[in-house]
C-alpha cells in the first residue's frame, strides 16, 4: 500500500515541516531544524506534484514563512502575517490530491506553526532577534533623548504666544512652534513669555511682566 495514498499523511508532513522551519527562525539550531523542515515539505510536494508545480508551490510556501517572519519582527501589524499564512495554507491545499488530504495538510500547517514557539522553552533563542529588538530600542531611545535635548535648550529662552494659554496653548521660540502650558494662569495671545521649566517634551512658561504691562498700556 502506498503511504502517500493515505489522506492523513499530509498532516504529518506539513505539520513537521512548519514546526521545524518556523522553529529554525526562533531558536539557534545551526540549520538542523531548517533542513528537517525543508525535507518534510519537499517530500510532501514531490509526492503529489510534477517538478514545475512543485517548485512554484514550494516558493509560495516558503514566501509565506518569510512574510510571517517580517511581520513579527519588523512591521508588527498582522497584515503580512495573515498574507503569509494564507500563502502557506494555499500551497499545501492546492498540492493535495483530494479535499480530505488538503484539509489534513492545512490543519498540519496550523498546528505546526502554533506549536513551534514551544522550542523556546527548550532551546536557546536566536541572538538575531535580540539584536534587532535591542537596535530598535536603542534607536527609539536615541531619538527620544535627542528630542529631549532640543527641548532642554529652550530653558530660560523667551518667546511669544501664538494662542491664548488657558493654560495650554502654542508658543513660538527661535522661529519654531511648540505646545506649552502656563502655571495655572491665563496668558493672552501675542504675550511675551519665558520658558521656566522643561520636563521631557512638556514646556512650562510664564509671562514676562514688563512686556505684558507695555502691551497693556499700548492697547
Amino acid at each position: 500500500m502506498d503511504i502517500f495514498s493515505l489522506d492523513w499523511i499530509g498532516f504529518i508532513l506539513t505539520g513537521f515541516a512548519t514546526l521545524f522551519l518556523i522553529g529554525e527562525l526562533l531558536v539557534n539550531m545551526r540549520g538542523i531544524f531548517g533542513l528537517l523542515g525543508l525535507g518534510f515539505i519537499t517530500v510532501y510536494f514531490t509526492a503529489y506534484l510534477e517538478t514545475g508545480s512543485f517548485i512554484i508551490m514550494l516558493i509560495i510556501y516558503l514566501a509565506g514563512i518569510l512574510l510571517i517572519m517580517i511581520d513579527g519582527k519588523v512591521v508588527n501589524d498582522g497584515t503580512l502575517a495573515t498574507i503569509g499564512l494564507a500563502c502557506m495554507l494555499l500551497a499545501v491545499a492546492l498540492a493535495a490530491p483530494n479535499l480530505f488530504a488538503g484539509l489534513y495538510a492545512v490543519i498540519g500547517v496550523l498546528i505546526g506553526g502554533f506549536s513551534s514557539p514551544l522550542f523556546l522553552k527548550v532551546f536557546k533563542r536566536r541572538n538575531m532577534w535580540s539584536k534587532i529588538t535591542l537596535k530598535d530600542q536603542l534607536t527609539t531611545e536615541k531619538g527620544y533623548n535627542s528630542m529631549n535635548q532640543d527641548y532642554k535648550k529652550l530653558l530660560e529662552k523667551q518667546g511669544v504666544t501664538l494662542s491664548d494659554l488657558r493654560p495650554v496653548g502654542t508658543i513660538r521660540v527661535d522661529n519654531k512652534n511648540y505646545s506649552a502650558v502656563s502655571n495655572a494662569e491665563w496668558i493672552p495671545k501675542n504675550s511675551a513669555v519665558k520658558v521656566t521649566h522643561v520636563d521631557g517634551t512638556k514646556i512650562l512658561v510664564e509671562i514676562i511682566e514688563n512686556e505684558h504691562r507695555n502691551n497693556t498700556h499700548g492697547s
